[in-house]
């Protein structure tokens, strides 16, 4: 029996599609909308093990040292927070201060 490569994908659309896949948040900007301070882009998701549904977005500060030594803090982006989600940008209301989380 052959299988198509395309037997276990969601239908969707290009834009304004109902299902969205992880590689393509990671390809948006994040954008506070407080500041209108690039945040940066995705890179990770916290999800709730027991039913699934998405907590929030990681997005990484900024490089330390050049960027060899790894990052002092993580964005955590509950997502209630998320305002809108656009073609190319993720808009969202947080305080950044609080939103910040040390990598340990």
């Amino acid at each position: 029996m052959i299988l198509k490569r395309d037997a276990y994908t969601f239908p969707r659309k290009q834009t304004g599609g109902k299902y969205m896949r992880f590689c393509d948040l990671t390809r948006k900007e994040v954008i506070n909308v407080n500041d209108c301070k690039c945040l940066g882009n995705v890179r990770d998701l916290d999800f709730d093990e027991c039913d699934g549904c998405i907590k929030a977005l990681i997005v990484p500060g900024p490089a330390k040292w050049m960027g060899c030594m790894g990052r002092e803090f993580e964005v955590f982006i509950p997502w209630c927070r998320i305002v809108k989600i656009g073609p190319d940008i993720i808009l969202v209301d947080i305080d950044e201060k609080e939103a910040k989380h040390k990598v340990k």
